[in-house]
């Protein structure tokens, strides 16, 4: 495999574990983790939302979650693949995990035309112009409360961790 050409085969497998994870009663999503250098799969895992409880355990989340569990704690060096163009949410944490780049099979627009996935404040069309929106008009209702140093714990760790 070339070090920068997106395979098939592994998007391929993201979508086998999605449809796999909902013949098993989950969500239709899965990530799969490869290295980019060798072509060799380094983690896959599942939507495990249904399973769990838990409205955070989407695919790449738990794939995320999992490989740090196992001393990984960046996906720099790696691919990933997915079933779908990733949730905010989803999008958040890759942007953190810092991998080479992020493939998915169905685009936004696919996905919403068989799948919705809102919640009480947004839906899937919605979502990513929500979390964009000023503070003032997302749909969740977010307020600052005032205390008396907010900035505390950030100069803390600044001092500590910064020379």
């Amino acid at each position: 495999m070339s070090e920068h050409t997106p395979s098939a085969r592994h998007t391929q497998r993201a979508v086998d574990l999605a449809l796999s994870n909902v013949g098993a009663g989950g969500k239709p999503f899965a990530c799969v983790v490869v290295e980019r250098a060798t072509g060799e799969v380094v983690h896959e895992a599942t939507n495990q939302v249904a399973q769990s409880g838990d409205v955070s355990a989407h695919a790449e989340i738990t794939a995320i979650r999992e490989l740090a569990a196992g001393g990984r704690t960046s996906l720099e060096g790696c691919d990933v693949y997915v079933t779908a163009y990733p949730c905010p949410m989803c999008l958040g944490a890759l942007y953190y995990a810092a991998p080479e780049a992020v493939h998915f099979a169905a685009t936004r627009e696919q996905e919403g035309e068989h799948y919705e996935d809102g919640g009480r404040y947004m839906t899937l069309a919605t979502f990513y112009d929500e979390v964009a929106a000023p503070v003032d008009r997302q749909r969740l209702p977010l307020a600052q409360v005032g205390v008396d140093d907010p900035t505390e714990p950030f100069r803390r760790w600044t001092e500590r961790h910064v020379d």
